[in-house]
């Protein structure tokens, strides 16, 4: 690894200083127009389609990802962007006429206020787009920490979301670790937090931030298992596993890291091996398929777990651990592994070694893969390849799962749904972005008008109304 900056820890001062002006900022930009704050985020995007390479090589430079691998992150955000543009339908109320005579009921959602967003270090550029854009465009403001790694890349998106007429204050930076994350945490004017990241943190934050009254997502661990079946198309089953498993050197919650081989597919497990063989890791502004892991420690944990592996009975089919890089020798690098024969009591299955690291598993039937996947505690996502339309439609009925993808290894929904990771890999009971996004940066408002021309003077009514009696 090579030194190119360094991330301030704010001071209390400082970040209690950003959260005011946020907080002062707030008061007008509700009261903008939602067509005002649509043609501003219209903007926003063309900037950022327009900064797409500028912005991926800050990126990569910071985080290791592939150029390519950048612009898809970047790619994912911009699509939320694009969808908050839409803001006029999907932030709309309701009304009943005449729910009883000359009575009136209608709804608004209305801005919660701040809100807050704390991001991780896998997507420096689609996590935070996940958060702040459908946010001011509801009408809060956001005060965003991104992570302390990969700092780089948010301080350029909120830099273009000012050149793009976002007001001042509307989106703040904050830097730091433990002491950022409390604040935002316990700061009584952030009334909601987003988070994606690690079981520790997200934990803590939801348990601390609910603690203090306030709407917490979070979205944390992931183990997805990618289901093989001995009728699915060969050639894409192998290749979508293995780039799914690699790909990002295997630093991204809806990777496929662990495969089930159901039945006669298991003879197809020296080909996937042969695949992941063939993928090089190197340099990010190189051709390469995958860059090295984030930091030395991210990287000996790996190397840890994969040693578990072999010591509780798997085999290392293809080991990465001591992976090298011609004329990159300071490089966090971990090449592509392949573990078999691994069981659910391995420590190499039960963790999340978020590493370019496949484990692979066997199972007799579809049944025995389901419930294989329903016992680990975590559901982000899964995905099943075959060619029988009633294998796939058993699987996403009865797999519990949040996200399954059929044919598709990486099945995150586009920004019209949600991405909906369910029991273990969420705590908090809204989801990101589409429709549930927009609740959760919400808060209903609901008016009941009694507009009867002729009011009838009948005393003080100490009985609860009955509004639909008349």
């Amino acid at each position: 690894g090579e030194l190119i900056g360094r991330t301030p820890q704010c001071t209390q001062e400082e970040m209690t200083a950003a959260v005011k002006n946020s907080a002062d900022a707030q008061k007008k930009w509700r009261e903008v127009s939602v067509s005002n704050r649509i043609r501003v985020m219209l903007k926003y995007q063309a900037l950022i389609r327009d900064n797409m390479k500028s912005i991926a090589e800050i990126l990569t430079a910071e985080q290791g990802k592939t150029l390519a691998d950048a612009e898809g992150d970047i790619f994912r955000g911009l699509e939320v962007v694009e969808h908050s543009a839409s803001i006029g339908s999907l932030i709309m109320g309701e009304t009943v006429e005449n729910v009883g005579s000359h009575i009136d009921t209608y709804s608004y959602k209305q801005p919660l206020g701040v809100t807050a967003g704390i991001c991780p270090f896998n997507f420096p550029a689609m996590i935070p787009l996940w958060m702040f854009p459908m946010s001011i465009t509801c009408g809060n403001a956001t005060v965003m920490k991104p992570s302390e790694r990969v700092p780089m890349t948010t301080m350029k998106l909120a830099e273009l979301a000012l050149e793009a007429g976002v007001p001042a204050g509307i989106v703040n930076v904050i830097h730091g670790g433990h002491d950022t994350v409390n604040f935002i945490c316990d700061a009584p004017e952030i009334k909601a937090i987003s988070f994606v990241g690690g079981n520790q943190a997200g934990y803590h934050i939801h348990a601390r931030g609910t603690a203090n009254g306030k709407r917490v997502q979070a979205n944390t661990g992931a183990k997805n298992h990618g289901v093989i079946m001995p009728d699915a198309d060969k050639d894409h089953a192998i290749n979508s596993i293995a780039g799914s498993a690699i790909g990002a050197c295997g630093q991204r919650c809806m990777a496929l890291s662990v495969a089930v081989f159901v039945g006669k597919s298991r003879e197809w497990i020296p080909e996937i091996v042969e695949k992941i063989s063939k993928l090089t890791p190197g340099p990010g502004n190189k051709n390469s398929d995958l860059g090295p892991m984030v930091t030395l420690a991210a990287r000996q944990r790996a190397v840890d777990l994969v040693t578990s592996a072999e010591k509780e009975g798997a085999k290392i089919e293809l080991d990465g651990r001591k992976c090298t890089v011609d004329g990159h020798p300071n490089g966090f690098w971990f090449g592509p592994t392949v573990i078999t024969g691994v069981k659910p009591n391995m420590t190499c299955y039960k963790e999340e070694i978020f590493a370019p690291v496949l484990v692979v598993m066997e199972a007799e039937t579809l049944e025995e893969a389901i419930q294989l996947i329903n016992n680990n505690p975590y559901g982000n996502g899964t995905a099943i390849f075959t060619s029988s339309g009633a294998a796939a439609r058993h699987f996403q009925h009865t797999v519990d799962a949040g996200q399954v993808g059929i044919n598709v290894p990486i099945p995150v929904p586009l920004p019209y749904f949600s991405f909906t990771g369910s029991r273990a890999s969420i705590r908090g009971d809204i989801n990101f972005y589409g429709k549930q996004g927009v609740q959760f940066y919400t808060q209903v408002k609901t008016i009941t008008s009694n507009w009867n021309p002729k009011f009838q003077n009948t005393g003080a009514t100490v009985n609860m109304p009955i509004l639909g009696k008349e």
